[in-house]
C-alpha cells in the first residue's frame, strides 16, 4: 500500500510512523525510542510475488490509475494493486464502488460502511472488516456500533438473516424474507433501501472471495497489519514463489498441463462443428451429473477452522452457518435455478435500474467486461481464443450455486477445468476463508500470476452475478 500525508513530501508512509526515506522525517524517533513499525506481509499479495505485480504492472494504464486512486484517496491500497494487473476491470471495478459508497442513493453514507461490514464478516474477512470501519467512523458514523451488532440499530440488525443465507446459501431466499424486511413498522426498508442493500451485501461477499483467493496482505496501517520487531533473515531472503509446493513438480508436467487444455480447447471446437443437436434432456442430464460431481470436489486435506478474531466475531450471528452443497445425495434439494426462467440481462438489470438508477449499469458493464477480458493468451501460448475456458469457469461457479443453463454443454466443464483448479474455484466461491497458498498454486502451474489474478475477477463477479439472481427473483415474485 501506498498511503500520503498531510504536509509531507508525499512520500509512502503510514500517518505519523513510518519515516520519510526522501525527506528524512521521524528519522530521528527510533533513537528516543519510539517504536516504528514493519509491514508483516511482502507486497500486496501474499500469493503473487511483488516483483511480478511491479513488473507487469509497468503499463501506462495502470500508472494513470494508480496516480488516480493516489490523488482521490490518498492511498493505492492492496486491492487495487493486484486488480491493477487488469487495468480496464478496474476501471469498472472502481466506478461501481464509488457508485455505490459515495453517491447519492437511498442509504446514508454510514450505514453503507455497516453493510460492507456485515458482509465481510460472514467470510471472516478482517481486511474488508477493518478497511470499512475506518471509513464508516471518517463518514460520521457511531463508535458504539462498532462494538457489534447488537449495538446498531435493529433496521440493521433485521438484515442478518438475508445477509448470511446471500453469503452461503442464496437458493434459500424467498419472497417471505423479502416481506419481512418490507413490512410496515418503525424498522421497515423501502424497496429501493433494500435494493442498494442487497447489491452492498453481494459486493462485499463477492469482494471477499478476491481478497482471500488472491492472498491480499492486511495494510500496514490496518490492526495485524504490522510488527515492530525487525524482520528475521528468512523473511527477507524467502520468495512467496518459493514456499507452499510451488515448485515441488517439475516445470516439465507443468508444460504439460497447458499443452493437454490447448489440445482440449481445439477437441471441443471442432466438435462443436461436427455434433448434431443435443436433446434438452441429454442437456439436463449433463448438468446433473456436473452438479453431482461438484459434490466430490473438496480439499484433499480438511483446513483446520481458526477463531474468528474479536473485532470480526462481534458482528457476526449464527456463525456455523455456512455453505452446504446445492445438492445433498439423500436429502431433498430445491429445484435449480434455470437461467433462461429469470436472466440478468430480461429481469435482474431492469428491475435494479428501475429501483436504484444507475447501478444496474455499471453492473451489467462490470459483468461485461469481465466476461469478454481476453488478451488471447494462455501460459506462453498467444493468439488463442479464451472464451471457451472463460465460460466454463463462469458457468462452474453458478453451477455450484444451482445455477443450470439449458444452452450449455456442462461436459465442457469436466474437460477444461482440472481438478485442482476446482477445488480453487470452489473453495474460493463457497467457503473463501478456508483458501490457501497451496491450493492457489497447485492449479495451472505454468500460467502467469496475471492469469490467476482473471480467474478470480471471474469468480467475484459470477458469484455476485448468482446471488444478485436469487434475491432479484425473490423480490420479484414478492412483488407479482
Amino acid at each position: 500500500m501506498i498511503v500520503a500525508e498531510p504536509e509531507s513530501c508525499g512520500c509512502s508512509r503510514v500517518e505519523g510512523y513510518l519515516p520519510c526515506e526522501n525527506c528524512g522525517a521521524l528519522s530521528g524517533q527510533k533513537d528516543r525510542g519510539i517504536k516504528i513499525p514493519r509491514q508483516l506481509g511482502r507486497g500486496p499479495s501474499s500469493f503473487i510475488p511483488v516483483e511480478e505485480i511491479l513488473q507487469e504492472g509497468a503499463e501506462s494504464a495502470q500508472r494513470r490509475l494508480f496516480i488516480e486512486a493516489f490523488v482521490s484517496t490518498g492511498r493505492v491500497d492492496n486491492i487495487t494493486m493486484v486488480m491493477g494487473l487488469h487495468p480496464e476491470y478496474l476501471t469498472s471495478f472502481w466506478k461501481t464502488q464509488y457508485l455505490l459508497l459515495r453517491m447519492d442513493g437511498p442509504l446514508p453514507y454510514h450505514k453503507r460502511h455497516y453493510i460492507a461490514i456485515m458482509a465481510a464478516a460472514r467470510h471472516q474477512c478482517s481486511y474488508l472488516v477493518g478497511f470499512h470501519m475506518g471509513e464508516f467512523l471518517q463518514v460520521g458514523g457511531d463508535p458504539q456500533w462498532l462494538r457489534g451488532l447488537q449495538y446498531a440499530p435493529q433496521k440493521l440488525r433485521n438484515l442478518n438473516e438475508i445477509n448470511k443465507i446471500l453469503a452461503h446459501r442464496p437458493w434459500l431466499i424467498t419472497k417471505e424474507h423479502i416481506k419481512a424486511l418490507l413490512k410496515t413498522g418503525d424498522n421497515s426498508w423501502s424497496l429501493a433501501e433494500l435494493i442498494q442493500a442487497l447489491v452492498l451485501l453481494t459486493h462485499y461477499h463477492s469482494l471477499a472471495s478476491f481478497v482471500f483467493g488472491c492472498g491480499i496482505n492486511l495494510e500496514i496501517d490496518q490492526e495485524g497489519g504490522h510488527a515492530f520487531r525487525p524482520p528475521s533473515p528468512r523473511s527477507c531472503d524467502s520468495s512467496p514463489a518459493s514456499e507452499d509446493g510451488v515448485n515441488t513438480s517439475s516445470g516439465t508436467d507443468a508444460m504439460e498441463e497447458v499443452e493437454v487444455l490447448m489440445e482440449r480447447m481445439k477437441l471441443l471446437q471442432e466438435c462443436q462443428l461436427e455434433e448434431e443437436a443435443v436433446t434438452q434432456e441429454e442437456m439436463e442430464t449433463r448438468f446433473e451429473m456436473e452438479k453431482t460431481e461438484s459434490l466430490l470436489v473438496t480439499t484433499s486435506v480438511d483446513i483446520a477452522e481458526h477463531s474468528l478474531p474479536p473485532n470480526v466475531l462481534c458482528f457476526v450471528e449464527d456463525p456455523e452457518f455456512g455453505y452446504k452443497d446445492f445438492t445433498r445425495r439423500g436429502e431433498q434439494t430445491p429445484p435449480t435455478f434455470r437461467a433462461q426462467d429469470y436472466t440478468w440481462e430480461d429481469h435482474g438489470y431492469s428491475l435494479i435500474n428501475r429501483l436504484y438508477p444507475d447501478v444496474g449499469q455499471l453492473l451489467d458493464e462490470k459483468f461485461q467486461v469481465v466476461y469478454n477480458l481476453t488478451y488471447n493468451t494462455i501460459a506462453m501460448h498467444s493468439g488463442v481464443d479464451t472464451s471457451m475456458l472463460r465460460r466454463a469457469i463462469w458457468n462452474y461457479v453458478h453451477c455450484v450455486f444451482g445455477i443450470r443453463y439449458d444452452d450449455y454443454d456442462y461436459r465442457e466443464v469436466n474437460q477444461l477445468l482440472e481438478r485442482s483448479l476446482k477445488i480453487y474455484i470452489k473453495t474460493v466461491a463457497c467457503y473463501p476463508e478456508k483458501t490457501t497458498k497451496r491450493i492457489y498454486t497447485q492449479f495451472w502451474r505454468h500460467f502467469k500470476h496475471s492469469e490467476k489474478v482473471h480467474v478470480n475477477l471471474l469468480l467475484l463477479e459470477a458469484r455476485m452475478q448468482a446471488a444478485l439472481l436469487y434475491a432479484l427473483r425473490a423480490i420479484t415474485r414478492y412483488m407479482t
